[in-house]
């Protein structure tokens, strides 16, 4: 059966856009050398092992990571690196299309609202197999619905806000706020899911990578919710160290600083040209550019401006990604005097956001009022426009009552982000203009790999930190309800009034009334300030010459399989 109508290749990048970028690269890179960082910690690049890349057949794509995955267990994930290579091997019942980004079909071939959105019947593909041998059918779905409700506070502990609760607000031990009801295999081929309420982004989010279907056997046989194994310590089970799903690609192996994985035979749908994976950690920018440059990987993610002009001479290929993430200063409330209003508005006041994208970020990075991108539409005639000033600042700092006490700044080290490449520059910049203000700044480096994200999402004795939030998929409710949508440890941040906004737009249908909903939950943060959001990032990929197509996705859903080689020849199709 020819299944390549139902799993498009993403189209190539025409040569005259790669042009532009890598145009734009050299004058952004080129700024990017008069500017030099006047505090904070900048780490030197680490050098790359000659012997860091295996050896490999043409039809293997080497992929510089930035870091570690955390775990592979994409229901307990929440890091960009997990995914990554999670979308290789796991799949939901939605997908994303290539062209739009709207939801589309994916292991369900069609679904249907029932009940006014308080019901979904999703129809299986009937094709489908996970990579160990057993089908899928609509009772393995239901028990990873089921798994993902049930998931023990054990499990849960140290992840953060999982995806789960984003979308559904809680599990079965929360049954009072839980908008999860039920799932039930109807027949082998047709899933029927209950809910509470309406969740108007439901479709939407279920093409995010952490509701992807893995096989209850293996989840049974690696003992999923049980996380014993040590991995750059932090735990997780033996199931988030082999996970089985129903991707293009099979999980061989996983090995501190390498991930091997391989085509996967049986796979229903494409299988491209790749038959090989292998994910090599990477995790200084400089050092990704010159693996590149030296043909040890194949392309890398997070391109920073200092990287753009010696690759661009060197005849790599840019590839740019729609803004839709956020970077933003987190202000964490349970420090003394950052619970005051004003402390938070001086803060706001004392960023010049332009100052601190200029020369860290690639060229169309734009300063963020609000925290939602301006793709999903939503105004932000209602928020706060905290201006630049530095007299400002400095008055409200003083009515505040701040008494010159230093103030913790954790920030990370050794990794890049969609919407942070270069971390330890844009702290050095955002401590500069704080000092300048009033603040004094303490500094808190934490490597990336050694529990940055736990640091910064537990109670803690910080102030400020340097974070953000990529999109998995859209709707405003995916930043929003994810970042402010209850109490969090991070912003120490309570507001019933706006958590109640949060739910009650999320429930509205498609329209007027819930884009005008989420611009006055925009306000209504602004003038709040639980957190300030600082960018909205140009994220860019690098590929080598051998690359001629490459799956670009603003929400990061790019599957191997739709790579193009241009020194491999095809897979043949496969027959009717």
């Amino acid at each position: 059966m020819n299944n390549a109508a139902a799993c498009p290749r993403h189209p190539r990048a025409s040569r005259a856009s790669v042009i532009r970028i890598l145009r734009d690269a050299v004058v952004v890179a080129s700024v990017a050398s008069l500017v030099a960082c006047t505090s904070g910690e900048v780490v030197p690049p680490e050098p790359v092992p000659a012997t860091s890349a295996p050896a490999v057949d043409a039809s293997t794509f080497t992929f510089g990571s930035a870091a570690d995955p955390r775990t592979l267990d994409p229901a307990l994930a929440n890091d960009t690196e997990s995914y990554r290579v999670t979308r290789q091997i796991l799949q939901g019942l939605v997908g994303i299309d290539p062209l739009t980004s709207e939801p589309t079909e994916l292991l369900a071939e069609s679904w249907e609202e029932q009940d006014s959105g308080r019901s979904y019947e999703f129809t299986l593909r009937d094709d489908v197999v996970f990579h160990d041998g057993r089908p899928l059918d609509a009772a393995a779905v239901c028990a990873n619905f089921d798994r993902w409700y049930t998931l023990p506070a054990s499990a849960r502990a140290g992840a953060g806000r999982l995806p789960f609760e984003h979308v559904f607000k809680g599990y079965s031990d929360q049954p009072e706020i839980s908008l999860y009801k039920g799932c039930t295999a109807t027949t082998p081929s047709t899933v029927d899911l209950q809910l509470t309420s309406r969740i108007t982004g439901l479709i939407a989010a279920l093409a995010a990578p952490a509701f992807a279907i893995s096989s209850p056997a293996a989840l049974d046989a690696g003992s999923a919710d049980d996380l014993t194994e040590p991995v750059d310590g932090s735990l997780i089970s033996r199931y988030g160290r082999a996970p089985v799903g129903t991707g293009p690609f099979r999980f061989v192996s996983w090995e501190p600083g390498e991930v091997d994985l391989v085509s996967f035979e049986d796979y229903w749908g494409d299988r491209g040209e790749v038959d090989r994976v292998l994910f090599t950690t990477i995790s200084n920018p400089d050092s990704r550019a010159r693996a590149l440059t030296a043909g040890r990987i194949d392309g890398y993610d997070f391109v920073s401006v200092d990287s753009a002009v010696d690759l661009a001479r060197n005849g790599q290929q840019f590839l740019q990604r729609d803004p839709y993430s956020v970077l933003y200063l987190g202000l964490n409330q349970g420090f003394p005097g950052v619970d005051d209003v004003l402390f938070r508005q001086a803060v706001a006041h004392a960023i010049d956001k332009d100052a601190l994208i200029d020369g860290r970020f690639l060229s169309g990075t734009k300063p963020a009022r609000q925290f939602v991108p301006e793709k999903l539409g939503v105004s932000g005639e209602a928020v706060e426009d905290y201006g630049y000033d530095v007299d400002l600042a400095k008055d409200l700092l003083d009515r505040s009552g701040y008494d010159g006490r230093p103030l913790p700044f954790y920030y990370p080290r050794n990794v890049s982000r969609a919407y942070l490449p270069s971390p330890e520059k844009a702290y050095a910049e955002l401590s500069r203009q704080l000092t300048e203000a009033g603040f004094t700044i303490k500094p808190v480096p934490i490597d990336w790999s050694e529990g940055y994200i736990e640091a910064v999402q537990q109670t803690g004795d910080r102030a400020f930190h340097l974070l953000g939030w990529s999109g998995s998929y859209e709707d405003p409710d995916n930043f929003v309800g994810a970042l402010f949508g209850s109490y969090t440890e991070e912003f120490g941040y309570e507001d019933p009034q706006l958590f109640s906004k949060i739910n009650r737009a999320r429930g509205l249908p498609d329209g007027e009334d819930r884009s005008a909903a989420y611009a006055d939950i925009s306000g209504q943060i602004s003038t709040r300030v639980p957190a300030v959001p600082l960018a909205f990032p140009i994220s860019a990929l690098a590929m080598s010459p051998r690359v001629s197509s490459y799956p670009v996705s603003p929400v990061m859903n790019e599957v191997f399989n739709r790579i193009d080689l241009a020194d491999v020849e095809p897979r043949p199709e496969p027959s009717e």
